[in-house]
């Protein structure tokens, strides 16, 4: 497996410097001060120069700290991602899609050579669970990879019916905190600090439970899970408005999962899945809110239309993502702490879409938004913001996010010795066409793997 991987690396390299040469849109040239700038040709084949260097030296700000950034940046993929998933109606399988959690390691491999930020990949127990976490700890390093986040399920099981760690069965609750601990462990074993906790608990009628009583619940299971956490771990609490609950679900908002963290202690954090939100939730209000409180843990990206969608991230709304980048720089600039240490992962599943192309496509968009608040002139914001100007305040925001940033993220890759442009380098690799022929396709009629 591992010589497969570098070989089609090796391969993709290769047939990228052709598509390099075709892109006749393309010219570098040094400029006065040393400095590489990326440049674009019109479609009138007139030189047109990205205004991103300009804008930056007004600020006394060098391009190369800004490319520095965007190097530096890393985004978290999901093993599930690259398996085949659908919705309760039907899975459409796609050739070649990774049935095992060597073959997803494999692809994400893909993902991270061609874009070279996604070094971790997230885990789901039990749907990757292997026998010997050292070899898989090992096969991932051969790649290139860690293992990232470990999730624990507790949704497939049927004694889960009436919910997990909430569940007025003592037993059941207990064997669901095991679970969760089981998952911990893997994590010690694979090198990984973060737990990822999302819940489908809740009920689905009035009168079914005593909510009360099911929260007091929730905080016992979940303080005997925090009691088994390893120092300098880290238990992220995620939180969904509905579904597949729909009276109440039991961590139904990110106030919830503040609260639950508070009480347990400094290492319980909230993850934000942008998709968990009723329509129309303010998602960089939230951000900035648990940046404030010193818990914003990690983000779950995908983008939605009407609840839970899972699409890919940055392809309904990019301005929401934008902004939630927005309030994580600006948080950044003025020294908040919580700023550096935050999970950037995926959560998708992708039903109608080539599963690696899907996920550099999300991969990109995220690198997108991120590249553009990076561009926010800060000290303009302010002056805007404090003099009561309004359309001025929105004029900044506005500037960076319309700036093409595909120059500044092409000259990025390029310093990194990668192909400016992923998507066509990993079509031209040739790789997605070669484990299609080579894997053999599961069946399944479930959306999720276990089901």
């Amino acid at each position: 497996m591992q010589r497969v991987a570098v070989r089609s690396a090796k391969d993709a390299d290769e047939v990228s410097q052709g598509a390099l040469l075709r892109q006749k849109n393309r010219i570098r040239h040094t400029n006065r001060s040393g400095e590489t700038q990326a440049i674009h040709k019109s479609d009138k084949g007139e030189d047109v120069s990205s205004e991103i260097e300009n804008r930056l030296q007004e600020r006394g700000i060098p391009i190369n700290t800004v490319i520095t950034a965007i190097q530096q940046f890393r985004v978290e993929t999901p093993s599930w991602g690259y398996g085949n998933s659908g919705t309760r109606f039907k899975v459409f399988p796609w050739p070649g899609a990774a049935t095992t959690l060597r073959e997803k390691l494999a692809d994400a491999a893909q993902v991270h050579s061609f874009t070279g930020i996604c070094p971790r990949v997230a885990i789901h127990i039990p749907w990757d669970k292997e026998d010997n976490w050292q070899v898989v700890k090992d096969f991932a390093g051969t790649l290139g990879l860690q293992i990232g986040a470990v999730n624990p399920n507790l949704f497939q099981e049927d004694i889960y019916r009436l919910g997990s760690l909430c569940h007025i069965d003592r037993g059941v609750r207990q064997r669901a905190i095991e679970h969760v601990i089981e998952c911990i462990h893997i994590a010690q074993l694979v090198g990984s600090d973060v737990i990822s906790l999302w819940l489908a608990d809740g009920t689905n009628y009035p009168g079914q439970d005593d909510l009360r009583r099911r929260r007091h619940r929730l905080l016992d299971s979940l303080q005997a899970i925090y009691a088994a956490l390893p120092g300098g771990m880290r238990l992220l609490i995620e939180y969904k408005f509905f579904e597949p609950a729909f009276y109440s679900t039991d961590l139904p908002d990110w106030g919830t999962s503040l609260l639950m963290a508070q009480k347990l202690g400094l290492q319980a954090e909230v993850l934000v899945d942008t998709g968990h939100h009723p329509q129309g939730t303010n998602i960089a209000q939230i951000v900035a809110q648990l940046l404030d409180e010193d818990r914003l843990g990690g983000f779950h990206f995908n983008d939605r239309r009407y609840a839970d969608d899972d699409l890919i991230v940055g392809s309904q709304n990019p301005f929401e993502l934008f902004c939630i980048f927005n309030e994580i720089i600006g948080a950044k600039d003025q020294g908040v702490v919580n700023a550096e240490r935050i999970a950037y992962m995926i959560d998708q599943s992708h039903n109608i879409e080539p599963k690696i192309e899907a996920m550099i496509q999300s991969v990109l968009n995220i690198q997108t938004a991120y590249a553009k608040a990076l561009l926010v002139n800060r000290t303009a914001l302010r002056e805007a913001q404090e003099a009561g100007d309004v359309l001025e305040a929105y004029r900044v925001l506005q500037t960076a996010y319309e700036t093409d940033v595909r120059p500044l993220l092409a000259e990025a890759r390029m310093r990194q010795g990668l192909n400016p442009d992923p998507i066509v380098a990993f079509r031209a690799s040739g790789y997605a066409a070669r484990v299609a022929r080579e894997r053999v396709a599961k069946v399944s009629i479930s959306g999720y793997p276990g089901a």
